[in-house]
Formats: structure tokens, sequence, C-alpha cells
């Protein structure tokens, strides 16, 4: 994760206005205590750690917030408040976060929203290999080629996707696991076979699970989910902010 400063004592020198020769006095006198502990010369910064010196805090942490959001079909998921019919007008919190990855407006289902930029970076980029459950409703029966086919992976946008895993549900529907996020993937794999998508339904990202949430309602994670949530995505501890 990105540190706010290079180190604690440059972060005490910007802070305190001192030199860097009594920055170093501070740490070394162990008058400066970063999250509870003797902070040491070389220490990185992070936006939720607590900076104390002398018992006065001279910096806060900061509170990460984590939602469970249902986006109704019809929502696009963009904050800009001139765009109708936004997440951002649909949205009814009083905290400032932004959704993990994006959701089509004809598509519906699971987002994760938060303040805290470190979570998309390794849910969304493609390299994390994340896990992305659908549901997936077409036009016309399947077959078992076409499920196979969907499982090994399909050309699209010049690339063939990642191998996923497919359940049948019943004669049009289908539940499938991507590890990737290609623009309008599912659409445009089950296009390339000839289908067509009549609902799309996000159910789960990493361990977050939709669950009993309906179109436009919300929920804070619980511990539990984030902290299995920052093991399979190799983050820190961080706090809730309920």
């Amino acid at each position: 994760m990105k540190a706010i400063s290079a180190s604690l004592k440059f972060f005490l020198v910007q802070k305190l206005q001192i030199s860097n020769k009594e920055a170093l006095q501070h740490i070394l006198s162990g008058r400066v205590l970063v999250n509870g502990k003797k902070g040491n010369l070389a220490q990185p910064l992070h936006p939720e750690d607590v900076v104390i010196i002398d018992q006065q805090v001279i910096k806060e942490g900061k509170e990460f917030i984590y939602l469970a959001y249902y986006k109704p079909r019809g929502i696009e998921s963009t904050l800009n408040q001139n765009i109708a019919h936004s997440l951002g007008q649909a949205l009814n919190f009083s905290e400032k976060v932004f959704p993990v990855g994006r959701l089509d407006k004809e598509s519906e289902g699971l987002m994760l929203l938060t303040n805290h930029g470190q979570i998309y970076d390794r849910i969304v980029h493609a390299k994390n290999h994340q896990e992305k459950e659908y549901l997936v409703t077409v036009n016309n029966p399947l077959t078992p080629a076409v499920l196979a086919q969907l499982a090994s992976g399909v050309e699209i946008m010049g690339q063939r996707t990642r191998p996923a895993v497919v359940n049948q549900v019943n004669s049009t529907a289908f539940n499938i696991i991507l590890t990737q996020g290609l623009n309008r993937q599912i659409r445009r794999m089950c296009y390339k076979l000839g289908y067509g998508v009549e609902r799309l339904i996000r159910k789960r990202l990493v361990n977050i699970e939709l669950g009993n949430l309906e179109p436009g309602e919300w929920r804070h994670l619980t511990s539990n989910e984030l902290a299995v949530l920052q093991e399979k995505i190799a983050l820190r501890n961080y706090r809730i902010f309920y």
C-alpha cells in the first residue's frame, strides 16, 4: 500500500515544522508512538495509522467503510450526479464511497462500495484473479456444448477468456464464476455463442455474497466478511466504520 509520506521522520518534519535532526531525536527518544508502539526511523505511514507524540495525537487514523450494495437494473455504475439514473443519485448513504468494479446499466446485483482504494486495486486488476459469481438468464435453451465452451473460454475482443466454472440452473439459466472482468464480458461471450442475455445478476464478489439484499438496499460488511476478504486479497487489517 502506498504510504502517505516517505517515512515517519519526514512526516514529523512536515507536520511539526522541525528539522531532520529534531525529528530524529524525537523518534530515537521513544516520544513518538505509531498505533501505540514506538516508531522507527524508516517506518512508512498509512492512512489508518495513528501518530502520537508526548501523549498528543498529531495524526488521526482514517476509518474505512465497506458496504455490500444491490445495484438495481437500470442504474449506471457512476457517482456522477449529473448522469441520469446514476449510482450517485440512487445510493442513499451519507459518507463518500466508490464502487469496486462496475456493472453495466442493464445488469444488477452485488457491488462493493468503499473509501479504501487498495481494495479496488486488489479485486479489480485482472492479474489478481479474484472470483466474481453471476447468475445469467439467456433467450434460448442451453446446450451441453455451449456450457462447455463458456467454461473453457470464448474468443472476444481479440483474446480468449480465462476458464470459468459453469453450472446449469435450468434450460435457459446458468451460474458462472469468473476470475477476470473484461468489459461486458458475459454478454459478449453469450453473443459470440448465439445467445442474448435477458438477465444478469452478480451474486458474489470474492467472499462477499449478495444474500438477502433487495435492489437498492445496502449493508455494512461483517467483521468476519472483512477478515476473510483481507486474507484472500492479501491486505493488512483495517478498522471498519459503522
